[in-house]
């Protein structure tokens, strides 16, 4: 049996892992669970998986809960609940879901105490991947991605060796306006940028589709978790999804991994790794999808992805501000305070304001990232 906790597990991924787990629960052991504010999800997770321990954001939501969880269940809230779930139990692997910067001090406390990681949270590399690597380099973990394009890269370099590789592309779908000009994108909705053409995911991350943020928390993710520099490392406009992601050898040979867009099969793979297992997902049929295509990526029309470049180069605490900013940006604009073109003027204009620390420790990242929001808020 292999043990597992999850944080966030009522979010797209998280109950997309459990899905993963339930179909093969003679494998799975749930150590531990942690959820947001999604509380009646939560007591159903518990109490079928029933954890050794599990914990919801705020203390008035556990208080609430509480009485409909088994009496045996360990509950706990906020981020000493995180902290508790990730590393306090005897789970050897932690599938990190949660969305946003909150992630990161759980996964460090995970990887302190040895456990490997099924990385979701893309912003824990974003934010600290110095930090990050260093330290599961030192304790020896694993960090297995589960988004889709780091998982295709993952297995595009199974068995290879990493001097032969000369570039990686990650594939974007482009969002819900990947068919709109920026003049169109004047106007656009929150309802609208929630309709994402491919993908079944939570609102932040289906905005930050549709801004291209998300492809380029991506592109900071995979130079930490495949040690690739930003030039080796390209992004192409796929619609259809097929293409999760490849790579290019330094022989002319590209090795690419290729499915129907599910992300069970990434989580599956990273809680299997090295094994595969039979899924349940449907079958990709290329005779039936017939053609697929692709696009060069402009920067001009989506310059979220260029500010990511940009930051990524410059290392340091700009990659931090460019996270907290976006965050922030998006909850104005699901929020209805600010329009969707609104959210890159944010991003861009509170990295102008900041004055980047190199090398940061977690102290100054955890100051960048409070000075960003507290900024992104202002404007």
């Amino acid at each position: 049996m292999k043990k597992l906790a999850i944080i966030g597990s009522t979010g797209s991924v998280g109950t997309q892992t459990l899905d993963v787990i339930t179909q093969h629960a003679d494998q799975f052991e749930v150590e531990g669970l942690a959820a947001g504010s999604n509380a009646d999800l939560f007591v159903e997770q518990v109490n079928k998986f029933r954890p050794k321990k599990a914990s919801v954001s705020t203390k008035e939501i556990a208080d609430r809960v509480r009485p409909l969880i088994p009496s045996g269940v360990e509950l706990y809230y906020g981020e000493e609940g995180l902290i508790e779930v990730a590393a306090g139990t005897e789970a050897e692997t932690v599938v990190t879901a949660i969305v946003g910067s909150a992630g990161l001090p759980a996964t460090l406390a995970a990887i302190s105490e040895g456990k490997h990681i099924g990385l979701a949270n893309k912003e824990t590399l974003v934010t600290a991947g110095h930090l990050v690597t260093g330290l599961a380099k030192k304790k020896g973990v694993s960090l297995l991605p589960v988004d889709s394009e780091h998982s295709a890269i993952f297995q595009c370099l199974n068995g290879e060796r990493m001097e032969d590789v000369e570039r990686i592309t990650l594939t974007a779908s482009g969002g819900s306006f990947r068919d709109l000009s920026r003049d169109q994108l004047q106007h656009v909705t929150v309802e609208d940028a929630l309709k994402h053409p491919n993908w079944s995911m939570g609102a932040k991350i289906t905005i930050d589709s549709a801004t291209m943020v998300n492809k380029g928390l991506e592109v900071i993710e995979a130079r930490w978790l495949f040690g690739m520099s930003f030039e080796q490392i390209g992004v192409l406009l796929h619609p259809e999804s097929i293409v999760h992601s490849f790579v290019e050898y330094r022989d002319g040979s590209v090795i690419a991994q290729l499915g129907t867009p599910d992300m069970r099969v990434p989580i599956q793979y990273a809680l299997s790794y090295p094994e595969r297992w039979t899924s349940s997902t449907k079958r990709l049929s290329l005779a039936e999808v017939g053609k697929l295509h692709f696009r060069e990526m402009d920067m001009v029309r989506y310059p979220c992805l260029r500010l990511a470049f940009e930051c990524g180069k410059i290392g340091g605490t700009a990659t931090s501000v460019y996270n907290a900013a976006n965050e922030v940006a998006v909850a104005r604009f699901l929020n209805r305070e600010i329009s969707f073109l609104q959210i890159e003027h944010i991003i861009e204009s509170v990295l102008s304001r900041h004055e980047v620390q190199a090398e940061p420790d977690l102290e100054a990242i955890k100051e960048a990232d409070r000075w960003a929001r507290e900024t992104a808020r202002s404007l």
